[in-house]
């Protein structure tokens, strides 16, 4: 059986846990924390968005289970697709990875609606991923077309679609690839961006928003492994812990980290709200330790502290240029994500 059938076979089995447990019941919450979600909910949706930020926005509405709005956006990833699969493609046409990471609301659209076009706008994006030309001689997918650079985004760009459409081995080649590249075993952290074949980095940086994709990538992919692939989950179990480790040993008294984890620049709210949604992630999913509660709380909190009246995250790392403190899209789907993930632990009965 083909690539391409086998996939498709497999991509409703692995769509059909992207909503299982998610969504928010009255009373669930304190009144508070839930007009704060809403608010910053409402914000997201109005932001712009390149092909990344409008799936990690999805992103954050499967997370709490907000499936009108995740269907509308959907829609329009499918009305904006490129020719080659790529989905979303708004502001720039050298996006490979980037695009990536609206599959995974396709596949939960499919499952809402059971409209086809969901599922094979879905299937494109997963067969542009798999072309010779979207990667380098070692099968690692290039973040753009402008040059062959890997950036630690990568990881949740496309590691967790892979993994619903039932691709394992793809998701954890491509995990093993941005590690092989990217990480450092001294400071257990990521580096941003590097050209593989050279060595050469072009952003040697352990930047926040980078080593909290690959955080929250790997934290996906464990719970959507099926229980065959032991040996993957205790290896991503292990990478995982070892990142939080790495991050956590740079946490400020604030809850907060520096936007460049190692670097005094500012303290920035992206980073802490992806650590929080995986650890919270973690926990839930029995995976994780629940000592990392603690660092993980102090994390939320400082997050919601930083929630202006708009619903805007502020001291995020700014978007476009991720640079300076201010606001992105991806700070406010994180934010849901953190909520979300939140929410699910809380309904865990043994999590102490």
């Amino acid at each position: 059986m083909g690539i391409k059938s086998k996939t498709a076979m497999l991509m409703i089995t692995a769509s059909a846990t992207l909503f299982s447990g998610y969504g928010q019941e009255e009373g669930d919450m304190h009144t508070g924390e839930s007009t704060t979600v809403e608010q910053v909910k409402m914000a997201m949706l109005c932001t712009q968005k390149y092909s990344w930020e409008f799936g990690v926005a999805m992103q954050g509405l499967i997370e709490i289970g907000d499936e009108r709005n995740l269907v509308i956006m959907a829609r329009e990833a499918v009305q904006r697709s490129t020719p080659d699969g790529r989905l979303a493609m708004v502001g720039s046409e050298k996006n490979i990875a980037d695009t990536g990471v609206n599959g995974p609301a396709l596949l939960a659209a499919y499952k809402i609606t059971g409209d086809q076009k969901y599922k094979q706008a879905a299937q494109a994006q997963y067969d542009f991923l798999m072309l010779p030309s979207s990667r380098n001689s070692n099968g690692t997918i290039f973040h753009n077309t402008k040059s062959p650079v890997i950036f630690s985004d990568n990881l949740f760009m496309v590691a967790p679609f892979l993994a619903q459409m039932g691709d394992f081995d793809e998701a954890m080649r491509q995990i093993e690839a941005i590690r092989r590249v990217l990480w450092n075993e001294k400071e257990k952290l990521f580096h941003h961006i590097r050209i593989e074949e050279t060595g050469e980095f072009k952003d040697k940086s352990f930047w926040g928003g980078g080593v909290g994709w690959c955080a929250a990538a790997m934290a996906t992919v464990i719970d959507l492994l099926p229980d065959d692939r032991k040996a993957d989950k205790e290896k991503l179990i292990q990478y995982t812990t070892e990142v939080l480790d790495g991050c956590l040993a740079h946490q400020l008294p604030s809850g907060l980290f520096y936007n460049k984890i190692t670097e005094p620049d500012f303290e920035e709210t992206t980073l802490p709200c992806m650590l929080a949604f995986t650890i919270y992630k973690g926990v839930q999913s029995g995976w994780l330790n629940p000592s990392y509660l603690g660092p993980a709380d102090r994390m939320r909190a400082a997050a919601y502290a930083h929630v202006d009246e708009y619903g805007l995250l502020q001291n995020a790392s700014a978007a476009p240029r991720f640079n300076s403190p201010g606001t992105s899209t991806e700070g406010q789907a994180f934010f849901l994500m953190m909520e979300g993930s939140y929410r699910k632990m809380n309904r865990c009965p043994d999590k102490t």
